[in-house]
């Protein structure tokens, strides 16, 4: 009897010490909220002595909130966050280099240049247009095939895009309307789109949402998205216009100043793994490594050909002149802050 009780508690101790060593990392990210769930079970199921919290926001949010942070870091690592904005992090010094077991295998476009990276690609997230055939039918609407179709006079009262101040969907547009036509044809470019715009959402699936519900004809946001709400049976098609399409990366990397270093390394591990690349490509046709991704049901097996040349570093460095210019001209016609 005496025996059983010495191994009974010692099982409860045990089970304690294991419980005591699980870490929490406190992960900032502006993945969809339904991808959060699997993702920290694939994680964690790898990684049983790390568990994930998660804080999640648009990408505006959450650039604008670790900025605000960067005296006193409440995050320990970004999953999921715009490669731009991680680009602005690091030129405020506020990531920390390293460089995780496996980084080889992933493509080079995907990875900081430094020779210890500051951050490292997941997948790439591509504009598009979503389309309600309905909803167009019944304003005579036709099928956009470019950028510029959607300054038409037609449109006008028909559209929704999300505000780039909030989302990494609307600040991808604008970065790559302005490289694509130029910045003084790119602004005139924005200017005629406006007219159009009904209003700026806080969040990039958004108006393509209100295109599958049938609340607006027509809405820009990005590929993934309207693919897996047409895969859902909404009446929707997803228009990629012929200048090309804008896209991100979405990236991780550490906090500088994280008392957690060892799981937000053990996070970046995972990150750059087959297994959390062939996870991503369940949202996205384009990944980080090289010969995992597998067509994406409604999304076109040419989608790499259409990306445009981004310059993510350009974006960067004149991410917050970009972003005031648009709110001056634009902001009048964004939806209240929730």
């Amino acid at each position: 009897m005496n025996l059983k009780k010495t191994l009974l508690a010692a099982a409860v101790a045990l089970t304690a010490t294991g419980a005591q060593a699980a870490t929490e990392l406190t992960v900032y990210t502006a993945l969809e909220a339904d991808q959060l769930k699997s993702y920290a079970k694939a994680f964690e199921s790898a990684n049983p002595d790390v568990k994930i919290r998660w804080v999640r926001d648009s990408t505006g949010i959450i650039t604008a909130r670790l900025l605000a942070e960067k005296d006193n870091p409440q995050a320990d690592a970004v999953l999921g966050l715009a490669a731009t904005s991680l680009l602005v992090l690091k030129g405020e010094g506020m990531l920390q280099p390293y460089k995780p077991a496996g980084v080889e295998q992933l493509s080079t476009q995907f990875v900081d240049k430094d020779e210890t990276p500051s951050w490292i690609g997941m997948d790439a997230w591509v504009a598009s247009v979503c389309y309600n055939r309905i909803e167009a039918e019944k304003h005579d609407l036709p099928m956009p095939t470019s950028w510029k179709d959607l300054t038409k006079p037609v449109y006008q009262g028909h559209l929704v895009m999300p505000n780039p101040n909030s989302s990494g969907t609307g600040y991808l547009d604008v970065a790559s309307w302005l490289q694509t036509f130029g910045e003084e044809d790119g602004w005139k470019f924005m200017d005629d789109l406006h007219q159009n715009i009904d209003r700026y959402t806080h969040s990039g699936s958004k108006p393509c949402k209100m295109a599958a519900a049938g609340e607006t004809p027509i809405g820009i946001s990005f590929a993934y998205r309207g693919a897996k709400l047409i895969n859902k049976g909404a009446p929707i098609d997803l228009a990629f216009p012929s200048e090309g399409l804008g896209w991100d990366m979405e990236a991780a990397a550490i906090i500088k100043g994280s008392d957690k270093m060892d799981a937000a390394k053990t996070l970046m591990d995972w990150a750059v793994t087959k297994d959390a690349n062939t996870l991503y490509n369940g949202s996205y046709a384009v990944v980080a490594m090289p010969g995992v991704a597998k067509p994406v049901p409604n999304y076109p097996s040419d989608i790499a050909d259409r990306m445009i040349d981004n310059d993510f570093e350009w974006a960067a460095v004149n991410r917050s002149r970009i972003l005031k210019e648009w709110q001056q001209r634009y902001d009048g016609k964004s939806e209240p802050k929730n």
